[in-house]
C-alpha cells in the first residue's frame, strides 16, 4: 500500500483554528492589562516576544534564515519599516480595545482582506472578477456608511485595516519566513521599548511590571500570545492551500465582534450594524466567487 494513504500528511486546520482562535479571544486578554497604559503595554509585548521568537528560532532551526535576512540590505530595510507598521498596528489595536472600540477592532479586520484586493489589483496588477469587484464596492458602501453615522470611529478601522494591508504587502515582498520576520522585527523595535519601558517606570507612576507578581505574569504572556498565534499560522499555511486558509481569517474578527456584543456589552449603532451588514454581504460575495472558481479549476 502507498506510503502516502497509510501516513496522510497532517491537516493544518487544528494549528488555523488554533492560530486564529487566539487572535480572536485577545481582547479577553487585554481586559486583564488595561490598567497599564497601550504604549507601555505595546513596549513589553515586543520586550517579552524577541526571546520567545528566538528560543522557537533556535527550536526550528531557522537560525540560518534570520541571518540569511540580515545579510541583504533590502530585507532588512523593508523589515525595518514593516517593524515600525506592526508597531502602530499593534498599538491603535490595544488602544481600541482598552478604550471600549471593540467593534471598530472588529470591523478593521473584516475590511483588510478587501483592501488586500485593491492593493492587489492597483500595486501588483492582479485582476479581479465581476463578482470580486462587486464585493469591493459593498465594502466601500460600508466604510460610506460609518462616514455617515459613525465617523468618530472609522478612523480605527481604516487604520487597522489599512497598516495591516501595507505591512502585508511588504512582507509579500520578501522571501523571509513569518516567525524568522516577526524575530528581526522585535529586534528592531527591542530598544525602542526598553526606553519605552524605561520612560514610564521613571514616571511618578512606575512601571506597572512592577505593581504586582499577578499583573507582571499577564504582561510576559503578551509575548507568548504574539508569536505563537504566528508560529501556528505558519503550520497551518504549509499544510493547506493559501485560499483555503482565507476563509480561517474571517474567524477572529468574528470572535472579537461576539466578545464586544456579549462581555463587553457594547451598544450597536445602527450605522454600524448597517456596515457590519453590508460587509458581511461583501465577503460572502468573495468567498462564494473564490470557492466557485476554485472548484472550476478543479474540475478542468
Amino acid at each position: 500500500m502507498p506510503a502516502n494513504k497509510t501516513n496522510p500528511a497532517p491537516s493544518g486546520v487544528p494549528a488555523a483554528l488554533a492560530a486564529y482562535g487566539i487572535w480572536g479571544f485577545l481582547p479577553l486578554y487585554l481586559l486583564l492589562v488595561k490598567s497599564v497604559p497601550p504604549f507601555e503595554f505595546v513596549g513589553w509585548r515586543i520586550i517579552w516576544t524577541l526571546p520567545i521568537c528566538l528560543v522557537i528560532v533556535l527550536i526550528r532551526g531557522q537560525w540560518a534564515n534570520v541571518r540569511q535576512a540580515i545579510a541583504q540590505r533590502r530585507s532588512i530595510s523593508i523589515l525595518c519599516l514593516t517593524a515600525s507598521i506592526i508597531g502602530a498596528n499593534w498599538l491603535i489595536y490595544v488602544w481600541a480595545i482598552q478604550n471600549g472600540n471593540v467593534y471598530a477592532a472588529s470591523l478593521g479586520y473584516y475590511i483588510n482582506p478587501l483592501i488586500n484586493i485593491l492593493l492587489g489589483t492597483v500595486l501588483l496588477g492582479e485582476r479581479l472578477s465581476r463578482m470580486q469587484w462587486i464585493a469591493v464596492l459593498l465594502a466601500g458602501c460600508g466604510v460610506a456608511v460609518l462616514l455617515a453615522g459613525a465617523l468618530d470611529t472609522l478612523w480605527i478601522s481604516l487604520a487597522l485595516a489599512s497598516s495591516f494591508a501595507v505591512y502585508g504587502l511588504l512582507r509579500k515582498q520578501l522571501d523571509v519566513g513569518s516567525l524568522p520576520g516577526l524575530t528581526i522585527e522585535s529586534a528592531v523595535l527591542f530598544f525602542p521599548a526598553v526606553a519605552i519601558a524605561w520612560w514610564y517606570a521613571s514616571g511618578p507612576q512606575g512601571s506597572s511590571f512592577a505593581v504586582s507578581w499577578q499583573l507582571s505574569s499577564y504582561i510576559v504572556l503578551g509575548g507568548f500570545l504574539t508569536a505563537i498565534p504566528l508560529l501556528l499560522f505558519a503550520v497551518a499555511a504549509r499544510r493547506m492551500e493559501y485560499s483555503t486558509l482565507g476563509f480561517f481569517q474571517y474567524i477572529a474578527p468574528t470572535l472579537v465582534f461576539i466578545i464586544g456584543l456579549t462581555v463587553f456589552e457594547q451598544e450597536l449603532k445602527p450605522a454600524q450594524a448597517a456596515s457590519f451588514a453590508l460587509i458581511w454581504t461583501a465577503i460572502a460575495v468573495f468567498l462564494w466567487d473564490m470557492w466557485k472558481r476554485s472548484r472550476a479549476v478543479s474540475v478542468a
